[in-house]
């Protein structure tokens, strides 16, 4: 029983089987050498190549092609008559691409133009009655001292026959005669004292009118003149033209329609203005400088067409700084977000030219940062405009030259030159009135003046 229980040995030759097997396989060793070393020598070739190369650029497949959208808006309200261009049009600056009823504009027009004549007819008036009422006043001196004349005589005539009503010499009747003569003469020299200085308020009161300006630069002519160069730009504002030479895109406006002021009607895109939005991670923004070279690929074209451009400018706030409906991270149901940040890209010209973008295309950017001496956000202020348009000037120097026209038609011999104005206001010589009247005017008062020195010398 006690041989029967006790534990079998176990066998000597089992234990060194395993070494015996791997010393017999030498092959499987210098394999398993082999890819260890390969993985170590790709590993450590990828990280040269990451820190030679990879390590110097920041790539993204976050971009897209943005453009001037110019939106076409009327500047008054009108029913459109005519529509130019449809969508997919190529349009030049300039180009009439809807047209309104010009009916109600043209009839504001010709009446301000009927009003800039009558007033600047109306402002002659006024300047010419400056010499017609100095013309009075030299009218009015002389009435005056004719009156004094009067006084000074009758005055004589009872100084002399005082002396003699107590002779007898001249009955009373006569001297109460020629006493009431002198209370008359000097109630016509009261009045015609008063005369005087009535003309000569009113010669005042029309230079006021008048005074520091000439009839071109009168203010009821600025006036009128405004009233006619805004109506002519509303007749001229009914049609409406392209602003820039480009295409058109998302047309709404239909003949018929009603539009009012301010209402887009179309839009016009300039395609060889176009530049690249890339939002690039706020963990790539370290070494992004403006001036950088970038690469670009389009899904348009593929891999074959490769763009080139520069870095313009990094954007002053991430996409969720300006959503519309911003993220609310002081809630208590929060998950961080890897932020994004805009970089404009511009393009080149000449490769826009042979291979089109359209706005909105997905593009890859790769940007080159070899060189971080460059500027993260701009410092100086941009000199040149971003963008002009010289198709209104026209109007503005159209309707100046319509002004200036109605002025010439009715403003005589003063739209010949500027007036020259005296230090009193009134027009330098006697425009507006004729030689003979101004003769006649320089005469009276000459012989008022004569008049008033004899007076008071036989005073």
């Amino acid at each position: 029983m006690s041989e029967s229980n006790a534990p079998a040995p176990a066998p000597a030759a089992a234990a060194p089987a395993a070494p015996a097997a791997d010393a017999g396989n030498p092959a499987r060793k210098k394999a398993l050498t082999a890819v260890a070393a390969a993985v170590v020598v790709a590993g450590a070739a990828y990280g040269a190549y990451w820190a030679l190369v990879l390590n110097h650029y920041e790539s993204t497949d976050n971009a897209y092609v943005q453009g001037n959208l110019v939106q076409l808006t009327p500047q008054i309200s009108g029913t459109v008559v005519a529509i130019g261009a449809d969508d997919t049009d190529h349009v030049k600056a300039g180009q009439v691409l809807v047209k309104l009823d010009p009916a109600d504009a043209q009839v504001a027009l010709d009446q301000a133009e009927a009003q800039l004549a009558q007033t600047v007819r109306e402002v002659r008036t006024t300047f010419a009655n400056n010499s017609t009422l100095k013309a009075q006043i030299a009218l009015r001196e002389a009435d005056a001292a004719r009156a004094q004349s009067d006084l000074i005589r009758a005055q004589d005539d009872v100084t002399r026959r005082q002396p003699l009503l107590q002779t007898g010499a001249v009955g009373k009747e006569e001297f109460n005669h020629a006493t009431a003569q002198v209370a008359a003469a000097r109630s016509q020299v009261t009045a015609a004292q008063s005369a005087v200085v009535a003309a000569r308020e009113q010669l005042a009161s029309n230079q006021t009118l008048t005074e520091g300006v000439s009839v071109e630069e009168h203010p009821n002519v600025l006036r009128a003149a405004a009233r006619v160069r805004e109506a002519y730009l509303a007749l001229h504002r009914a049609e409406l033209l392209s602003p820039v030479d480009g295409y058109v895109a998302k047309r709404s406006v239909q003949l018929g329609q009603r539009v009012p002021a301010g209402a887009p009607l179309m839009s016009v895109i300039a395609l060889n203005q176009v530049w690249v939005e890339a939002n690039f991670k706020e963990s790539q923004l370290k070494n992004l400088r403006i001036g950088q070279p970038v690469t670009l690929e389009a899904d348009m074209y593929g891999k074959k067409v490769e763009y080139h451009g520069k870095v313009e400018g990094l954007g002053a706030g991430t996409g969720a700084a300006f959503a519309l409906l911003p993220a609310q991270n002081a809630t208590g149901n929060w998950i961080k977000v890897v932020q994004r940040v805009p970089v404009r890209i511009a393009l080149d010209a000449k490769e826009l030219v042979d291979h089109p973008l359209r706005v909105g295309l997905s593009m890859d950017a790769t940007v080159d940062i070899h060189d971080t001496n460059g500027a993260m956000l701009a410092d100086g202020t941009r000199h040149d405009k971003t963008a002009q348009t010289d198709v209104f000037a026209m109007n503005d120097t159209q309707a100046d030259a319509e002004v200036r026209k109605i002025i010439a038609a009715n403003g005589g011999r003063a739209a010949n030159g500027p007036a020259q104005v005296s230090r009193n206001g009134s027009a330098a010589g006697t425009k507006g009135v004729t030689p003979a009247v101004a003769a006649a005017a320089g005469s009276i008062s000459t012989i008022a003046q004569g008049s008033l020195q004899r007076t008071t010398a036989m005073k």
